[in-house]
């Protein structure tokens, strides 16, 4: 992969950095076509002001975050990473939390899956520890050791919606 947050050069020991690269396989792996991360020629344009990018389904125009208690974290098209290291795309500052904890992949059809990256205390997602690719659906609580986060979709309204001129 590509993406420098995930080489496993900061994982002592190979049990935890064979690990690691398996669930990075099955990340790069759920980022096919469907993904298509970084073609924002298709996404709608977007400046929520502190210059990172929001996600939009193609179709539907939504906007994905995580709330961590009074924290909203916007997530982007393709990869976001959660953990305590400061280049992810979310960052936890609990030491419970891996460095590299999950990663939340926003397609751009509007799906969203929660992998865990072989994290040392595992990913709970509504109360059930995850094993692989899960799909997100808004209101899913993602549990990370004793912190909890949410998955949020803000819908854009709908033409029909708006009021006429």
């Amino acid at each position: 992969m590509s993406d420098l947050r995930f080489q496993s050069l900061h994982l002592e020991g190979l049990p935890r950095r064979e690990d690691f690269r398996v669930a990075r396989a099955r990340l790069e792996a759920s980022c096919g076509l469907h993904t298509l991360a970084g073609d924002l020629a298709e996404l709608a344009p977007s400046d929520p002001g502190d210059g990172a990018t929001l996600a939009f389904d193609a179709t539907k125009g939504c906007r994905y975050f995580v709330q961590d208690g009074e924290k909203l974290h916007p997530l982007v098209l393709g990869v976001n990473s959660v953990g305590r290291l400061p280049d992810n795309t979310v960052i936890i500052r609990d030491e419970c939390v891996s460095r590299r904890h999950c990663a939340i992949v926003v397609h751009r059809n509007g799906t969203c899956e929660l992998h865990d990256v072989a994290s040392k205390n595992g990913t709970v997602l509504n109360g059930n520890r995850i094993h692989g690719p899960t799909r997100l659906r808004p209101g899913d609580k993602i549990a990370l050791c004793s912190r909890n986060i949410v998955f949020l979709v803000q819908e854009s309204p709908s033409d029909s919606d708006k009021p006429s001129d």
